[in-house]
């Protein structure tokens, strides 16, 4: 392989993730601001209680591990769905790949408990909402990519049918 050309590839494959990366953060984000529309909008829902208590912190406590979490799952993604078409790949798989960049981000809660700093109920409340978001977020992730694909192959012709997540 030629250095350009391995460089362009990492370069795209670098590109891809902060994508993936940005869109979840702004995915997350307007989760976030939706939940508040609802206080506002349905108040006596019970989820008054949630706001009160981080009003002005649970943006950036959703939109920054988002934005990591959707760069893990890229990861993730990379390893394991290396060489197939978005067509060859199913929403569940997604979504269990997704909720695999969800536990690996937990981890760093974990190692925090483990080197003696935060408690381990805090660690474990973490684990599952962003597992759970995680897993939501590559499951439309793909239906996306399948809908964009979609769009492009309708103006493209035939030229993307063995269009892979990867050159290889």
């Amino acid at each position: 392989m030629e250095p350009e050309f391995e460089m362009r590839t990492w370069l795209r494959r670098i590109r891809g993730a902060v994508g993936i990366g940005l869109t979840w953060a702004i995915g997350w984000g307007l989760a976030v601001v939706l939940m508040g529309m609802t206080t506002i909008l349905l108040p006596g829902t019970g989820l008054e209680v949630i706001f009160e208590a981080a009003d002005d912190e649970l943006l950036p406590m959703m939109v920054v591990p988002a934005f990591v979490t959707g760069l893990v799952f890229s990861t993730v993604l990379g390893i394991v769905g290396r060489r197939r078409r978005f067509d060859e790949l199913s929403l569940p798989q997604f979504a269990a790949w997704g909720a695999i960049g969800g536990l690996l981000l937990s981890l760093i809660p974990a190692g925090v408990v483990a080197w003696g700093e935060g408690s381990l109920p805090e660690a474990a409340a973490i684990v599952g909402p962003v597992t759970l978001l995680s897993s939501v977020s590559a499951t439309v992730s793909l239906a996306l990519a399948r809908g964009a694909g979609d769009r492009d192959s309708l103006q493209a012709g035939t030229e993307l049918a063995g269009a892979r997540l990867t050159n290889e």
